[in-house]
């Protein structure tokens, strides 16, 4: 058998995976399935969201990437974040004091600014690792009436993008091989691509908190490997709908163009964290974009769901094509490179 790429496995392996799953706890309202990042248990007065994530790509920062990817599925789903644990596995040889206080407090400092309270985990220097590994588990609750689910998602409804596509990927590129690239790249680019960690910023917690307030919000999606194209297909999937995506209004930051460009990736595949997927009524769409907007993010409608036998589908200037997910994130092939040069 061939081995399976860097990255998520095939969905049709997870797909059979999940099919083996016996569910004996009623009080799992979801469970898993493809196109859902976090799992929801009834507690009886309200659902918690529950939600597990690494970070495997990225080595600056990366206590900072945990919190926000983490709390992002959280509130995809409309919950607000609430309780964080932390698995720290570092690496042999490598793992000094610094290292550890560094990273423990970019996990404190970011959870402090999402109002998120750390309350356990894991650490401890691990054999064969040649980087940190940080996994996450983060619990947030919401009321029973709020829970934004994508069962809901209907042909009609409008997409909704906010800030741009790839913002993740831009700022690990940048932060990870910019020194190798900056050669050839504008150091000012570099630089603006490495802040996108914060600005715009990989957090979508504000928006689609502001969006879900709203109402008609009937999905939420926080792209993240295999970039907008991957998360645009996992939605569809698991809503079991079509879509057509206006493709020319899909927008990629300059700093994010560049990059690509010079290292031939298509941003659609682009490690996609920043980004927000919002399916809405298309009565309450302007409204949520609105509630987007006066949050601090641009926003943009780059398509509309359809039957699922239209399938998935994106326009580009005069041409239309299927949208296929990504095998593997772009940026895996980076580090490959990267690693195969030395």
């Amino acid at each position: 058998m061939d081995p399976f790429p860097v990255g998520k496995i095939p969905h049709s392996v997870l797909a059979h995976l999940f099919s083996r799953i016996q569910r004996q706890d009623h009080r799992v309202h979801l469970g898993p399935e493809i196109g859902e990042d976090a799992a929801v248990i009834d507690t009886g007065a309200k659902y918690l969201v529950v939600k597990t994530d690494p970070i495997t790509f990225a080595a600056d920062r990366i206590g900072w990437y945990l919190v926000h990817v983490n709390a992002n599925d959280i509130a995809c789903m409309g919950a607000k974040p609430c309780w964080l644990l932390v698995t720290m596995l570092l690496p042999e040889g490598a793992t000094d004091r610094s290292m550890v206080e560094r990273l423990f407090d970019d996990v404190v400092e970011a959870s402090a600014a999402l109002g998120i309270t750390l309350c356990g985990g894991h650490t401890e220097v691990t054999y064969g690792l040649a980087r940190p590994i940080l996994v996450g588990h983060l619990i947030g609750e919401v009321e029973k009436d709020r829970l934004v689910s994508k069962e809901s998602i209907r042909p009609g409804d409008r997409v909704i993008l906010t800030k741009g596509i790839a913002i993740e990927g831009t700022c690990v590129i940048a932060r990870e091989v910019g020194r190798d690239i900056s050669p050839r790249v504008e150091t000012s680019v570099i630089e603006r691509a490495a802040s996108f960690l914060f600005d715009p910023g990989i957090s979508v917690v504000r928006e689609a908190l502001a969006a879900a307030s709203c109402g008609g919000v009937h999905g939420m999606h926080d792209p993240t490997e295999g970039g907008l194209a991957t998360g645009l297909w996992e939605l569809a999937q698991r809503a079991k709908v079509g879509m057509y995506i206006y493709g020319d209004r899909i927008p990629v930051l300059p700093e994010t163009r560049i990059l690509c460009d010079e290292l031939g990736l298509d941003p659609m595949g682009l490690l996609a964290s920043g980004a927000l997927v919002v399916v809405a009524d298309p009565s309450r769409s302007l409204e949520i974009m609105e509630a987007i907007r006066s949050g601090g993010a641009q926003c943009a409608e780059i398509g509309e769901i359809r039957e699922a036998g239209f399938g998935i589908r994106i326009q580009s200037g005069h041409a239309t094509k299927d949208l296929c997910p990504f095998p593997a994130d772009e940026l895996a092939r980076v580090f490959s490179e990267k690693g195969a040069g030395g």
